[in-house]
């Protein structure tokens, strides 16, 4: 996975109120490279996410990842090349993949990460809902810690709101070129239902919170 790189590895799970048996299985596992931690009742994202990155060492790299995902093997490796190649950079993107319920991949529902000549190109495309981010990413603790981490009250989106507070604290993200993961698209995903609409509607959350700034920078509110 990592060769010929030098680095450690760490997976944080967050056992979030399942009913699937996924308690049971973490439970037989046996890795000196994964922690985990359990609830018996569903917290949002935002909680569940602070609480992992909570037991990562102030000097981490995170690269985020859902529990319909498959991360690809070498993504860790990719994104650790980008890193010794920016070292001033703090966070990075990169292109995933869809797969249906049985892992099929899904043709034409590659979704492409965009190159931006500025944190606040990048913030007019996000409110334009002409570029989205998901869990393609790679940042540094410090970035997360400077920024305040996810906003444990928000419903949906929380991944978006982090990051355009790192564009807002004027950081571009690198595009990686490399696949990160395999997401993976069924009838129980949370973010099932959310059509333009809905995306519009987490949009202009998102944006009320941060008004002020966006507006100074000349980013319009979604309609």
């Amino acid at each position: 996975m990592s060769a010929p790189l030098d680095f450690s590895r760490e997976h944080l799970i967050y056992e979030n109120g399942s009913t699937d048996g996924s308690r049971e299985w973490l439970q037989q596992l046996s890795q000196p490279d994964l922690r985990y931690w359990t609830t018996p009742e569903k917290v949002l994202a935002g909680r569940a996410r602070n609480r992992l990155i909570e037991q990562a060492p102030a000097d981490a790299w995170l690269v985020p990842l859902d529990d319909d995902d498959i991360l690809l093997q070498r993504c860790l490796y990719h994104y650790a090349a980008q890193i010794e190649q920016h070292p001033a950079q703090p966070w990075f993107v990169a292109d995933f993949l869809r797969m249906d319920q049985d892992r099929r991949y899904l043709p034409n529902e590659d979704y492409y990460a965009w190159r931006f000549d500025s944190p606040v190109a990048m913030l007019h495309a996000i409110f334009k809902a002409e570029h989205f981010i998901q869990g393609n990413v790679c940042y540094s603790r410090a970035l997360f810690d400077q920024v305040g981490g996810y906003d444990e009250e928000l419903a949906m989106a929380e991944d978006l709101d982090l990051y355009v507070r790192f564009l807002l604290a004027g950081h571009l993200p690198v595009l990686s070129p490399h696949i990160s993961h395999l997401h993976r698209f069924h009838n129980s995903n949370v973010s099932i239902g959310v059509d333009a609409g809905k995306h519009n509607e987490d949009l202009r959350v998102i944006y009320d919170k941060y008004a002020e700034q966006l507006k100074a920078l000349g980013v319009e509110r979604p309609g």
